[in-house]
């Protein structure tokens, strides 16, 4: 990557952060986002937005009419050209606009006519995550779909529910998708919110008071672009918008590592309830070939911390001197493109990993029964409540029990609360068969499923 920034000298250097990763992303994402923050495509959007302005100037009677026409035909980006003249000026915008009046000529001293650096920076950058964020909503969408349908496909398989780690009492594995399904519900609103918040462009000049162009020319020029204009601007649109939308994104990385954080504690071998997709050919371990490894999941809580940390930087985006300083937009030529990278390429990894997901259904059915029944003491203990006992001496007694079970694999829950519950309280068989059902523990839920998905 290269970065650039107005105003100061060694405006481009080379990042190596996290090759690996960047690698991989490389290897396995789509190029869109990579050809949106090129710096071809953002040079293309600069004289784009260069020749708008022009358009609207030629309306307000500001320049010669058929100006603009002249620089969209003449005008050509040529990269390694504005790079060369960079190095001498040490100012990106200049050096763009100097290989533009190379190709264009004597007219090209129209453009940029009363606009600072920001109001063409500020507004392009506004184009590209506009642009960026379609491709991210639509990435959100597959994964939507993904965790929807293995929600329904395993949503009357009942399993073991855990808190702490520790054996809690049924639950339907589906409702773990179904539970990811709405978070990430939750995320894509939460991003959309973002997406409009941060689509703002500005044309009003050095300090955003307008003093060379109109609020009336600036609202015809970023409406042309799906942009309003920031309502009280200063030399830069306010960054609480950048920042608004990064940390919608961190909420999604960490949305995205609670999934992967529990695939990879089901695929532990002890629990053995599901196993990422493996392919043929793939290996596991460089020294134990028997190994499979959640290296996905593991690969998603590391991005996650990547997206989360470019939140930390939008945040301290916000605070800028006076009208502006720069201290932003070294950081912001990094964070932005790469975050929109890292997050298209975590939702894209995921949807494949939910939509590949191998289920153990026959690991998930053992599990349930591992403790012997004891799992139901809670629903035991309602029961015993409800007919008159004290809580606390219900408690004492099932907890007894339950213990005694843990301790001895040769007996079961159920026919030690069978051959000792007379000493205690009256509960029929009936009952007590009703207490050790599964199907009374998930009556509800459909309920829950109608509630999300309708």
């Amino acid at each position: 990557m290269q970065l650039g920034s107005d105003n100061f000298a060694a405006t481009r250097f080379p990042l190596i952060v996290c090759q690996e990763i960047f690698l991989m992303i490389d290897r396995y994402s789509s190029t869109e986002i990579g050809d949106i923050w090129s710096t071809q495509s953002r040079f293309q959007i600069w004289l784009d937005v260069e020749v708008k302005a022009l358009e609207e100037m030629e309306v307000e009677g500001l320049v010669p009419s058929g100006i603009a026409r002249v620089v969209r035909e003449r005008a050509k980006v040529n990269v390694a050209r504005a790079l060369e003249i960079e190095d001498e000026v040490k100012h990106d915008i200049i050096a763009f606009l100097t290989s533009i009046s190379e190709s264009v000529g004597i007219e090209a001293r129209f453009l940029h006519r009363g606009m600072t650096s920001n109001d063409l920076i500020d507004t392009s950058q506004a184009i590209q995550i506009q642009r960026s964020g379609k491709i991210v909503l639509k990435s959100l969408d597959s994964l939507l779909e993904a965790l929807r349908a293995r929600a329904l496909e395993f949503k009357r398989l009942p399993s073991i529910g855990r808190s702490h780690g520790i054996h809690a009492e049924p639950v339907s594995f589906g409702l773990r998708f179904l539970s990811w399904f709405e978070e990430i519900k939750r995320r894509k609103a939460v991003i959309v919110t973002a997406l409009e918040n941060v689509a703002f462009g500005k044309i009003a000049g050095p300090v955003g008071n307008y003093s060379s162009l109109s609020p009336e020319l600036e609202v015809r020029l970023l409406s042309s672009f799906g942009l309003k204009p920031e309502v009280v601007p200063s030399q830069i649109v306010h960054r609480d918008r950048h920042a608004e939308l990064l940390s919608a994104f961190a909420l999604l990385g960490a949305s995205i590592e609670r999934i992967a954080t529990e695939i990879r504690h089901l695929q532990r071998t002890e629990v053995a309830e599901v196993e990422e997709g493996f392919t043929k050919g793939q290996k596991g371990s460089s020294a134990m070939p028997h190994k499979k490894n959640p290296i996905l999941s593991e690969n998603l809580c590391g991005i996650a911390r990547l997206i989360r940390s470019y939140s930390d930087v939008g945040l301290q985006n916000v605070a800028l001197w006076h009208e502006r300083d720069i201290s932003h937009s070294s950081a912001e030529r990094v964070i932005l493109p790469d975050c929109f990278h890292l997050v298209d390429f975590s939702l894209k990894r995921c949807s494949s990993l939910i939509a590949n997901l191998v289920v153990r259904e026959e690991n998930v059915r053992r599990n349930l029964e591992i403790t012997r029944g004891i799992i139901f003491s809670g629903a035991l203990l309602l029961r015993l409540c409800d007919l008159g006992q004290s809580r606390e001496d219900s408690y004492k007694f099932i907890q007894g029990i339950a213990h005694d079970v843990l301790a001895n694999p040769e007996t079961t829950f159920k026919e030690e609360i069978l051959a000792k519950i007379d000493t205690f309280a009256k509960l029929d068989r009936g009952q007590i068969e009703e207490i050790f059902d599964l199907a009374y523990h998930l009556r509800y839920v459909d309920v829950i499923y109608e509630r999300s998905l309708g």
